[in-house]
Parts: structure tokens; sequence; C-alpha cells
């Protein structure tokens, strides 16, 4: 019982199934060519990086609790961003209604964990390659009605030594097309 109730207060309801437990632990992705491929390093100002991973907290924001808004909004976010959207995975806590998930990019993802009853929401953006990830903040504070935004911006990966950098372009071509069969963690 001790267990059930753990597992209750994480949002966790074991008499349902969740998403979770109806994952296939197989995907089949498509290796991509070279021109394709919207994941590649940046260079920027003379700097070159991996990608920009923006730290965003929501302070009095509103719709924290509706699941349908956040799939919506972080689809609008990708859109913004111009980046490719893979898949979508939310899931709701109770009692407090809270929502934490992941939209998964090519050029990498956004995150999300929201606490409705603080109206505060944490996320991760993190994006590589020509998406812009700045352009989805003014969709995340139009869309929950934020009272105060806070952004912090890390540059990822740009401590790696220039020939580190051309080592790893030259690990990564040639690209092949075809289907490989991944095995997803359980």
């Amino acid at each position: 019982m001790a267990y059930d109730d753990a597992l209750f207060q994480l949002g966790m309801d074991l008499t349902r199934s969740s998403t979770a437990q109806k994952e296939d632990h197989y995907e089949t992705v498509r290796v991509l060519e070279p021109d394709e491929r919207k994941d590649f390093f940046i260079e920027r100002d003379g700097v070159k990086f991996a990608g920009t991973h923006l730290i965003v907290d929501l302070f009095g924001a509103k719709r924290l609790d509706d699941i349908k808004h956040i799939e919506r909004t972080l689809k609008r976010c990708v859109d913004a961003a111009g980046a490719t959207l893979l898949h979508v995975h939310l899931h709701h806590f109770t009692p407090n209604g809270g929502v934490s998930g992941v939209a998964v990019l090519s050029e990498s993802h956004i995150s999300i964990h929201s606490w409705p009853e603080a109206d505060y929401a944490a996320l991760d953006i993190f994006m590589c390659g020509e998406a812009k990830p700045h352009l989805a903040i003014d969709v995340l504070r139009k869309d929950f009605d934020a009272d105060n935004v806070v952004v912090k911006e890390h540059l990822r990966g740009k401590e790696l030594h220039h020939a580190k950098w051309q080592a790893a372009a030259s690990k990564t071509a040639p690209y092949r097309m075809g289907k490989v069969r991944a095995k997803k963690a359980a």
C-alpha cells in the first residue's frame, strides 16, 4: 500500500495504464543525408558551439494545468523557432495538476515542468542548427499570459577546442539513406 501511495503522490495511478506503458520499445528512424540534417554545429560571432540552451522561468503564468493547451503551446514554440517536431510526450500529475514533459526535436528538445498552484513553470529550450530558440520566448509569454519571464542562455559545447570540432564533424559524415532499428530504453 505504501508503494501505491508513493506512486499516487508522484501523479501515477496504478489502476490506469499510462502512456509510458503503451509506448513501443522500438522505433524506426531514417538516417539523413548531410544536406537534410538540421542538428549541425553553429558558428556565431566567431564562436563555434553545439547549440543554444535557454533556461526559462515563467512567473505569474496561467493554464499550467491544461495539458492540451501546453501541447499546443510547445508546438507553436517549435514552429516559431523553425525547428522540426518529432514527438511530444506530456504527463499530468495529481492532485495539483502540474504537467511535465518534452517536445523532442530534430534539433534537440523543449521540456516543461509546471506548478499551477504557484503559477510557475520551468522550461528548457535546447536547439542546434539553424533553429532560433529565442523566438519561442514570446510564444510562451503570450500563451501562458506570464507576468514575468526570466531567460538565461548557455552556448553548449563552446569550450571544445577547434580541433575537436573538426574531428567531430568528420565522424558524422558521410550519411546514408536507409532505415535503422533503434532500441529505446525500457
